[in-house]
């Protein structure tokens, strides 16, 4: 039986009490996995200022610690993390949410992911593990199926007992072996902070990489975001337009690099959508209400 060397790829930003959290549960089921393993752990430090670093060095000396700037955000801050990590020799690419806490058996259930997907395709794939709420016992972050390509409209995937096939996946719980890094790289570079996930499981089924849904729930995940187009409606004109580009506002650069490179013709009315956002932001709730209160990536 092989020993996998696992990379934990992490991206940090004052949720000192969150990252602990989620490094304690990393730790925890790397230690009841029955699947031999050698885990690392790389975080990247984003400008931390509530004594997260120091609070990491403390309890987990092991994990290795990138400094970045305070301006990568999340897609940045784990392209610098998995970049460190790739200097030396893994297995395994764990990409983990701070704000994640794995399952006991998560660990065991991706790298069982991995050895059945070699099996069953012939070939090593992207593995995801779902999340749910500690408080609904709902589905948070999975994968899911593209329903209407013009429409983006798509189908969250819960897992069932078996692999699920998937387009778009959340990297709350990605595992990626080496082997794809070698066909379709790590993260594209251009995205701050959401959509490169989304991207990168786009990317690798156009290299015929297979993307799957662990069978079972690998993980407890919030989705507590705020409702943006709540706060975005409050805003004047500049501010309308500053939160447009945000990247923890509506990241509008990256979904028009997203969405030029995998929806082209969608193009012209995401932009067209994108301003009258700015100009009109009442006529578009009431014209897309039905959205309002979605999370949209």
């Amino acid at each position: 039986m092989p020993m996998y060397k696992v990379a934990a790829l992490l991206t940090i930003h004052n949720r000192k009490e969150k990252t602990l959290s989620c490094l304690e549960a990393l730790y925890h089921s790397a230690a009841t996995t029955d699947l031999p393993h050698e885990l690392s752990v790389f975080v990247t430090d984003d400008g931390c200022t509530d004594g997260s670093v120091e609070a990491i060095r403390a309890r987990f000396p092991d994990v290795k610690i990138i400094q970045g700037n305070g301006e990568l955000f999340w897609a940045e801050g784990m392209r610098m993390a998995w970049k460190e990590a790739m200097k030396c020799k893994f297995d395994l690419y764990l990409l983990l949410n701070d704000d994640t806490l794995l399952d006991s058996q998560a660990l065991n259930l991706l790298l069982q992911g991995h050895k059945d997907c070699l099996k069953i395709e012939k070939r090593p794939g992207i593995y995801v593990g779902a999340t749910k709420s500690a408080i609904h016992n709902k589905l948070t972050y999975s994968g899911s199926k593209i329903l209407n390509r013009f429409l983006y409209t798509q189908r969250r995937l819960a897992p069932n007992g078996s692999y699920q096939s998937c387009e778009l996946a959340n990297a709350n719980i990605m595992m990626v072996p080496h082997d794809v890094t070698k066909t379709i790289g790590i993260l594209r570079s251009g995205y701050a902070h959401g959509v490169a996930d989304y991207d990168y499981s786009l990317t690798a089924i156009e290299h015929n990489v297979p993307v799957l849904v662990m069978p079972e729930y690998c993980g407890i995940c919030e989705n507590d975001h705020k409702d943006k187009y709540a706060i975005f409606v409050t805003k004047d004109l500049e501010g309308r337009k500053e939160y447009l580009y945000s990247p923890l506002g509506f990241d509008f650069r990256s979904r028009l690099k997203f969405v030029k490179r995998f929806f082209p013709y969608r193009y012209p009315f995401v932009l067209i959508i994108g301003k009258m956002k700015v100009l009109f932001p009442e006529l578009y709730l009431k014209l897309f209400s039905g959205r309002f209160n979605k999370a949209i990536k």
